[in-house]
């Protein structure tokens, strides 16, 4: 478990449900102290060329995750910058339609558009850790991907991504 996951900041308790029939639940016994909503996160500053050079190179891997998820790259290209879970999910991904393309004989290739990155916006958790949303178009469709990428070894390592 990284230690990054020790800053995330717990809900409160739920409060007893009690009988409020034809009123308005208000809840006037809560502790004043009690600061609510928490205190947000610790705003991470970098350099400006390092932000920029982590969002460009974002994008490049973007891309790249999309093509691969679309069938139309190989999955290898990302196994240097990719956690092991997220190279098998890219790669259960490219399986899966390969199987679908191959049921259709006359398809030409494996999508008739091809993905593009429309936009890349990166938040830092820490100086060696970045979330990244990408918003990717598909012909008249757009897709959004979460990426998570942590520095190991001097370079960035994507080691969480979600499709939606």
């Amino acid at each position: 478990m990284s230690p990054f996951h020790e800053q995330v900041v717990p809900l409160p308790r739920p409060a007893p449900l009690a009988s409020v029939q034809g009123t308005l639940a208000l809840d006037l016994s809560a502790d004043p102290d009690d600061a609510w909503p928490p205190p947000l996160a610790t705003v991470h500053t970098l350099d400006v060329r390092e932000r920029r050079h982590l969002v460009a190179w974002a994008h490049r891997f973007a891309q790249a995750a999309v093509e691969i998820a679309g069938g139309d790259r190989p999955v290898s290209q990302l196994l240097r910058w990719t956690a092991p879970e997220v190279y098998e999910d890219l790669a259960r991904r490219a399986q899966l339609v390969r199987a679908a393309v191959a049921r259709d004989a006359h398809a030409g290739r494996v999508q008739q558009v091809r993905p593009h990155v429309e936009s890349v916006h990166a938040c830092w958790v820490s100086d060696d850790v970045a979330e990244v949303s990408v918003r990717a178009r598909h012909g008249h469709r757009s897709r959004a991907v979460a990426i998570r990428f942590e520095r190991r070894g001097g370079r960035w390592i994507a080691v969480a991504m979600e499709f939606a």
